[in-house]
């Protein structure tokens, strides 16, 4: 791999990086104006409110950056940055199309972005924290609740998928992908998916951050631009996770005409699956904290078994 091709795949992971999540952020004002009947961000600029993502970053830059005076300065400096980053490292392993357009082809993709991803949830601990804020103290301490619960049925639907495929690798299991894999998978996907909406804090999953117990958890002290960057990794995750359920159960840029509409597919299946997590913000209650524990540990976590017992005796049929 010579110079320029690396260069530019890096161009592309960063560029990638810096919209997607924006038009998220922007599909999710939009979204929820309509839902909710929200006039404000239709009207922002004009045109349907195309000024609005403008105006947010405009409100952000102009706030003032504090820091509590009993806070440990120097992590609840850092902890945006740890939140943040890990959603970029993890774009670099996911593929977006057929003949190696992906970053960086790891042979352990699967355990590469879960490990990675399990980083960013530090960001939000640091947070809470390092503020000296009882409040972001047990929206942290919510956090890592969080975090142990649904970590367990993410990596069971995921090893599902790699014992269906055969390999660890993002780009060999889109290799080895057969489309009747998708039904009995679907229960899989479906706790991929859900638990990692719990590891973002998404509705309903958000009682880390409830307004209205604790203000706004572990970032309840964060002002300015370090709270965009908390935003902006929220919006990231929504793009890594709806893009790696794509790519695990559905099939990632397989479709009619995949040769050459394959990054078509896997961005049309990304941004469905984006949309269904800004849907569930809108149409879905907040769950309780005993409620998102009791869901992890006795839905989620059986139904994950359930999928790898189901798959192992289909490879066995198969393979027999």
């Amino acid at each position: 791999m010579d110079v320029w091709d690396v260069a530019v795949r890096v161009a592309a992971v960063v560029v990638a990086f810096l919209v997607l999540p924006l038009l998220v952020g922007q599909t999710e004002h939009k979204a929820m104006a309509h839902m909710q009947g929200r006039l404000g961000p239709m009207h922002a600029g004009g045109f349907h409110g195309w000024a609005q993502l403008i105006a947010d970053g405009v409100k952000f830059a102009q706030k003032e950056d504090t820091v509590p005076a009993g806070a440990d300065r120097r992590v609840f400096q850092l902890a945006p940055a740890v939140a943040l980053i890990p959603y970029l490292i993890v774009l670099v392993a996911i593929p977006l199309g057929p003949d190696g357009m992906v970053g960086q082809v790891i042979d352990a993709g699967i355990f590469f972005v879960l490990a990675v991803l399990g980083i960013g949830v530090l960001g939000s601990l640091m947070a809470g924290w390092a503020s000296a804020n009882k409040y972001s103290l047990l929206g942290a301490l919510r956090t890592a609740a969080q975090l142990m619960a649904y970590e367990l049925p993410l990596l069971l639907s995921a090893a599902s998928v790699a014992m269906a495929a055969g390999t660890l690798s993002l780009t060999g299991i889109l290799g080895e992908f057969e489309w009747w894999w998708v039904p009995w998978q679907l229960v899989g996907g479906f706790v991929f998916f859900t638990a990692g909406l719990a590891e973002l804090q998404r509705p309903p999953f958000d009682a880390p951050i409830a307004p209205e117990e604790i203000i706004f958890g572990a970032y309840t002290e964060y002002s300015g631009l370090r709270f965009a960057l908390f935003l902006l990794a929220e919006y990231a995750g929504i793009v890594v996770v709806s893009a790696l359920t794509a790519v695990l159960f559905l099939g990632g840029w397989h479709g009619p005409w995949s040769d050459q509409l394959g990054w078509l597919w896997m961005l049309l299946k990304t941004g469905a699956l984006s949309f269904l997590v800004i849907w569930a913000r809108v149409a879905w209650p907040r769950l309780r904290v005993d409620q998102i524990q009791k869901f992890a540990w006795t839905a989620l976590v059986p139904l994950a078994l359930a999928q790898i017992a189901l798959t192992g005796v289909i490879k066995v049929v198969v393979s027999g």
